[in-house]
């Protein structure tokens, strides 16, 4: 199993230098990053221990230094990264059931970690599971298509070895599709004519194209590739020699030859764009129904009549007891915000835009060159109160948090560089390539129609000039009941997954493309490893609500089924002014569900065992509980658990794996919830 051994040797990196990004803002490519993932790691001894598995160079020796330390932190942070240590220790060492134990309780908690995902599905193809090794290897694509590199990954290192993961995940699926019928046969030799584009020194992904070329009867495409397996040294080159005298052909007349490209799919119009008031011609009441929701709201000029905070004459704002970084003041119809400078004299500025509108309100300040500041205390409603919100969600020595900073307007407030992306619609600097906020221009505050369906001037006009216009379902303006599941979401994460990482466009466009062939930006991902640990519970799952969009892409809705948020949210309901969640049965909630399981209505309790009509018998209470931190109350996850499960609780505790069960039944324990479901 050298392939394995040679890819888990090549992936282990040292993660106690991974920095950790913060959450709850817009993801630059140029975003600064202050701490690491062990800086957040409390207990001396347990960093120690971590970091001292790095220091074993046997694979032996490491798995020995892995097992000691689960032994000893059984409730770690940092479980997923020792378990994938073990598993691929265990694979260097070829024991490949333990390996497959230890990387299925690393999955659970990460599930998006193609670095460990590859090594495992080639051990689960090589054991016969052919079923899990293509899950793992299709998986494995796709992230390596949506994440960025690690943090832990040296930038010039990044380019060879996703081309290597990719080959080897492409090796694995063809192995998996040579044990199927002939179409399946020739899907692998195309997966193998690819890995080999992607890494032409691997001598086994040559060696198998040639015995799938034979099995086709391709004699001359399988001489060259058993030539190109020949030419590389290894154990694999022996064995090509002898298929080659076997064909009675020599290497040196079977060049490889250049597989030519896949043309370009056909462009669309360049992108122009209307403007949302445009759209109310044909469709006012979505245009109005749309005005009410938070998403028009989110970002808005100054209004007395938009402002819900308590801005009552120089109210303070007490962090400390008797100390007050901050306080409010009314003059006529203007609103201020003040702190003290750096004299620790008060410096007032006036409140200019406002951001959100349902359950908290932020408030910013333009500065005479075109920057906007966030001021870090924000207004929440629900507990009618004012809070330094930053300070709940960030880690302890959160620039950004610090209130009495606030005067240097530094880049970490600055609204330009990190709301504007979900805020606004339309951002683009004015000089492309400048890094300068305040050349950050957008055409609407809030998210406006043509963030969703696409520059539509083109539609316009053809409209108004009475004529048809041909187009594909993702051509603008998009058509979302005519889009699969995966493109919907990505539209829509385009502001709901927080790990998306934003870079300019050539035009100078930072949240859409200016590009011919496409109207949204194709994001890539920061890796969730290099994410503050706030951002999750310890058992994996996401604590807050920035990353909604990435706990519902783990959801088996979404992977094996077709869900997509349409099926339960409408983005511009005749309610929006009284649904702020944009429900579409707000007022049936379980046939959110039933929609798709509608097996499950004739026998509700028998599935819940709970009586029908109580809170134990409604679907989002148990596969959907409010567990993730949105402003200062609970939203229900959208990672759409299986069941309830006892066993993380009872490790890590109700308060870092929030079980469903005990959310209602707050009397009880977790080995209660143990004994209740091995009961059923």
């Amino acid at each position: 199993m050298r392939r394995s051994t040679s890819v888990c040797t090549f992936l282990l990196a040292l993660l106690s230098g991974v920095v950790a990004q913060e959450i709850d803002t817009a993801i630059l490519s140029r975003s600064a990053k202050q701490f690491t993932i062990l800086d957040q790691i409390e207990r001396p001894k347990e960093r120690q221990a971590f970091t001292a598995i790095y220091k074993k160079r046997d694979p032996s020796q490491r798995l020995e230094a892995a097992r000691s330390f689960l032994s000893a932190y059984p409730d770690s942070w940092l479980l997923a990264e020792v378990y994938d240590i073990a598993a691929k220790a265990c694979i260097d060492i070829g024991d490949f059931r333990d390996a497959l134990t230890y990387a299925n309780e690393s999955l659970r908690p990460l599930p998006e970690n193609p670095l460990l995902l590859v090594p495992v599905a080639n051990v689960q193809v090589q054991m016969g599971l052919f079923r899990e090794g293509e899950r793992n290897a299709r998986d494995a694509l796709e992230y390596l298509e949506r994440f960025a590199r690690s943090s832990s990954i040296h930038e010039g290192d990044w380019p060879a070895l996703k081309r290597q993961l990719q080959a080897s995940s492409l090796y694995a699926l063809a192995r998996v599709e040579l044990t199927g019928s002939l179409g399946k046969v020739h899907a692998a030799v195309a997966d193998l004519v690819h890995a080999a584009e992607l890494n032409p020194n691997d001598a086994e992904i040559e060696y198998l194209l040639g015995l799938a070329e034979v099995s086709l009867n391709d004699r001359d495409s399988a001489a060259r590739a058993f030539a190109a397996a020949a030419r590389l040294t290894g154990p694999v080159q022996a064995r090509a020699l002898n298929q080659l005298r076997e064909m009675h052909r020599n290497a040196a007349d079977y060049p490889p030859e250049a597989t030519p490209s896949a043309p370009d799919p056909p462009a669309m119009s360049p992108g122009r764009y209307a403007g949302s008031a445009v759209c109310r011609t044909c469709h006012a009441s979505q245009v109005e129904a749309w005005q009410q929701t938070g998403m028009a709201r989110m970002f808005r000029p100054y209004r007395p009549e938009n402002v819900f905070g308590d801005f009552a004459a120089h109210k303070g704002f007490e962090e400390a007891a008797g100390e007050w970084p901050a306080r409010t003041s009314r003059e006529g119809d203007r609103y201020y915000l003040a702190t003290r400078g750096s004299d620790g004299k008060w410096e007032s500025y006036p409140i200019d835009f406002t951001i959100g509108s349902k359950w908290q309100q932020a408030y910013a300040t333009r500065l005479p060159n075109g920057e906007i500041h966030v001021f870090p205390i924000q207004y929440n409603k629900v507990k009618r109160a004012w809070v330094n919100y930053w300070k709940i969600i960030d880690p302890p020595g959160s620039e950004r948090a610090d209130v009495g900073v606030f005067h240097t307007m530094n880049l970490r407030t600055n609204y330009q560089a990190n709301c504007a992306p979900c805020h606004t619609s339309q951002l683009r600097t004015v000089k492309p390539g400048s890094a300068a906020p305040r050349d950050m221009v957008f055409s609407e505050g809030g998210v406006n129609c043509e963030m969703c369906h696409g520059p539509s001037a083109g539609h316009v006009e053809a409209m108004q000039a009475g004529r048809l216009q041909a187009k594909g379902p993702g051509d603008p303006p998009v058509v979302f009941a005519k889009l699969d599941n995966r493109e919907y979401l990505a539209i829509c994460g385009q502001c709901h997954m927080q790990s998306a990482v934003r870079e300019e466009g050539p035009q100078g466009e930072w949240n859409y493309s200016g590009s011919s062939k496409a109207f949204r930006a194709r994001y890539t991902s920061r890796p969730l490893t290099d994410f503050s640990r706030r951002a999750f519970y310890k058992d994996g799952r996401f604590r807050e609500t920035t990353f909604i969009g990435e706990a519902f892409m783990r959801s088996a809705c979404y992977r094996r089924g077709q869900a997509q948020c349409s099926h339960c949210h409408d983005p511009h309901p005749a309610d929006a002014a009284t649904n702020p969640t944009s429900l579409k049965d707000r007022d049936r909630p379980d046939q959110m569900c039933l929609q798709c399981h509608a097996d499950y209505a004739v026998r509700i309790e028998a599935h819940t065992h709970h009586p029908v009509s109580s809170e134990g018998s409604r679907c989002l209470n148990c596969h959907m509980p409010r567990i993730m931190n949105s402003l200062l109350f609970q939203a229900r996850t959208h990672q759409m658990d299986d069941i309830p499960r006892a066993d993380t609780t009872l490790r890590f505790g109700q308060k870092e794996s929030p079980n469903a069960c005990l959310l209602c039944h707050q009397d009880k324990d977790a080995q209660w919830v143990a004994a209740c479901l091995q009961s059923w």
